[in-house]
Parts: C-alpha cells; sequence; structure tokens
C-alpha cells in the first residue's frame, strides 16, 4: 500500500515492473501501452491508450512537448581508470554544459561521487571536457557539474555523431535514438525523451483531431532524469509562443479542460503563468519547483507515466489531485502490474 512520509507517496513496485522493453521489443504499437485513468471521483479506469480519446471531451486542450531527444550520453574513463558516462543535460551558455558522470557497475550506471574541480575528462573526437564546480552545494544531492566543454563543431553535429541515448541500465546496449522521440520531436535539445507523449501515434491523434480535441505545442529541453528524493528540478529551457498562450488562456476562461502531456508540460505551462493566472508568450530558463503546496493556475489534467519512489515528479502529481488521489492511483498500478519508466505504461489524472 502506498503511505506518505515527508508529504510524498512511498510505495514499492515490485521488480518486474521497473524495466520494461520498448513496444517495439515487445512487438506492440506504442499506443498498445496501457492506460490507468483515475480522477477526483475516485473512479479507476483499466484501458489501452489507443482509446484515450474516449476520455477526453471535445474541446479539450491537450499541451504537448515538441522537443526532440539529443543523444546525449558518451563513454569516458574515471580517473581510476574504470568505465563512466557523461551525460550532458543542460547547455546554459557557448561553452558551459550542466553535466552527470556515472559509474557503471555490473551494467547499470551509478552516480559517481569522486568529481573536485579542474577535473579534465577526454570525450571521443579529442575532446576535453573541464569540470568547474558543483552545481548543488549539498554535496549529498544529485552530482551534477557545471563544466567546461570545447567543441570545433556545433553541438548537436557532435552529439549526433559520437553520442548515444541516456541509458541507465545496459548502457552498451542502447536503442536506436528513434525510440526516445515522440510523435511532436521537431527541436532537438533534450537530454532524455519527454516520455508522457511517447504513446500517440498517427491513428489516435487523428481521433483526437476529429473529436474536437486542441493540441497545443510547447517546447521545454528536458535535462537529466536521476533525481532522487528532495532533489529540486535544476533550470531548463522552454519556449511557448504567443498563440499557445492565448489557446491556454481562452481554454481556461471557457472552463474548458486542460490536460498537459508530462510533467514537462506543467512545468512549462505553470511557468509562463503571471500572477493573475494568465500564461504569457516566454523564451528562457525556468527554476519553478512544483511541490504539493504549489497551487495549479492553468492544468487540470495530466498524462504521465508511473515515477520511482520518492521521486520529485511526485510532489507535483500531489499538486493536482492530492496525496489520496494520487496514493489509490500507485495502489491501483501496483496491483493492476503497470509497467514503470520512459517505455512503460501511462496514467491519465483528472
Amino acid at each position: 500500500m502506498a503511505s506518505t512520509i515527508n508529504n510524498i507517496i512511498q510505495f514499492e513496485p515490485p521488480a518486474q515492473l521497473l524495466c520494461p522493453q520498448p513496444t517495439e521489443q515487445r512487438q506492440l504499437q506504442r499506443d498498445e501501452a496501457r492506460l490507468l485513468v483515475t480522477n477526483g471521483a475516485g473512479q479507476i479506469y483499466h484501458d489501452k491508450f489507443q482509446n484515450f480519446d474516449r476520455y477526453l471531451a471535445p474541446g479539450s486542450v491537450l499541451v504537448v512537448n515538441t522537443s526532440a531527444t539529443l543523444p546525449a550520453a558518451f563513454p569516458l574513463k574515471l580517473p581510476d581508470g574504470q568505465p563512466g558516462m557523461l551525460h550532458l543535460s543542460t547547455r546554459f551558455a557557448a561553452l558551459e554544459w550542466l553535466i552527470e558522470i556515472r559509474s557503471i557497475e555490473k551494467h547499470k550506471t551509478t552516480r559517481w561521487q569522486g568529481g573536485m574541480a579542474g577535473m579534465r575528462f577526454s570525450l571521443p573526437g579529442n575532446v576535453e571536457i573541464v569540470l568547474k564546480e558543483r552545481f548543488y552545494k549539498d554535496r549529498s544531492l544529485l552530482h551534477l557539474w557545471l563544466a567546461t566543454l570545447h567543441l570545433d563543431e556545433d553541438p548537436i553535429s557532435y552529439m549526433n555523431k559520437y553520442g548515444q541515448p541516456i541509458k541507465y541500465v545496459r548502457p552498451d546496449q542502447p536503442y536506436p535514438l528513434s525510440y526516445y522521440q515522440t510523435a511532436f520531436s521537431f527541436q532537438p535539445g533534450s537530454s532524455e525523451m519527454p516520455s508522457a507523449g511517447r504513446g500517440f501515434t498517427e491513428p489516435l491523434l487523428q481521433k483526437l483531431i476529429r473529436r474536437g480535441v486542441r493540441i497545443v505545442p510547447i517546447l521545454l529541453h528536458t535535462g537529466v532524469s536521476s533525481l532522487e528524493e528532495d532533489e529540486k528540478p535544476y533550470p531548463e529551457y522552454l519556449e511557448i509562443d504567443p498563440l499557445s498562450a492565448l489557446q491556454l488562456n481562452t481554454a481556461k476562461e471557457d472552463g474548458r479542460r486542460v490536460i498537459a502531456v508530462g510533467t514537462t508540460a506543467v512545468r512549462a505551462i505553470e511557468s509562463a503563468t503571471n500572477d493573475e493566472g494568465r500564461v504569457e508568450a516566454f523564451r528562457g530558463y525556468t527554476n519553478l519547483f512544483i511541490d504539493e503546496t504549489y497551487r495549479m493556475q492553468i492544468v487540470n489534467g495530466l498524462l504521465t507515466g508511473f515515477h520511482e519512489p520518492r521521486a520529485s515528479h511526485l510532489h507535483m502529481l500531489q499538486s493536482l489531485a492530492g496525496e489520496e488521489h494520487i496514493g489509490r492511483a500507485y495502489d491501483a498500478a501496483i496491483a493492476g502490474q503497470y509497467y514503470w519508466h520512459e517505455f512503460g505504461d501511462l496514467h491519465l489524472i483528472l
């Protein structure tokens, strides 16, 4: 049973639910993933994602992230000679990046805690990266570093040439980059896939459009996803154009539901909302951390995957739906054997 400690849902999903293969490896269409639907009335529905359109009323707004995933992982050697992986997370300036270094142990990567300012690491293509300073001052938090990366070519070109998609288990056996793109992927910039959008297919999108659902694009480039307990999100780049802002404001004024596809879309929308509760056109970085005390201003529905125990994303889910709703949903997900992680099943919270 899910419980709550320090205002965050606690649960332990069975190990067999944590690392599903991509639908492509399971001979499934992407929209054949399972869908759990929960609402504020306490109702729970078990379905396939290809029936997602049945749960949205005409005029509902579906907000999708158009960021495309980059091959942001690179092999390197740690100072003791052991193999490791470098994950490029977020580009802050021409030469400055937010990065994570992980060691490889028994076919999975774990946090590497041996970094020191000034350390240099060699990357493929005779490229060097230099650790500048810790991003978090608290050494117990996620070991992200600000680092200097000198490249003689465009970073995206370099990543496409030498990188591979970030993968925390069996990094030596990466899946094709196409597995990490969604139907909305258009603007390269995410270190990891905005995975809530992975289940959408053209036939499903056509059903949604014909039903009268409004699909509104936004952009948020995601960084690494390895946040753990009490680790607040770091800055991420987002864009919301004037037309998307107008559609969101009009939906709110009309009382129509605004459903974000993924926590990235929630963070983008709420970051661009002003003190009067209106979304403004926005281009820049957000530091917004949505916890259970935050009151959603625009979003009142969310399509998301299933998040790790004690993950910071669970704070956001509780802000949207409340502790009881999310606890009940996660009990249902575990009992129903839903899959976790980016290739797993989906949860529609209304």
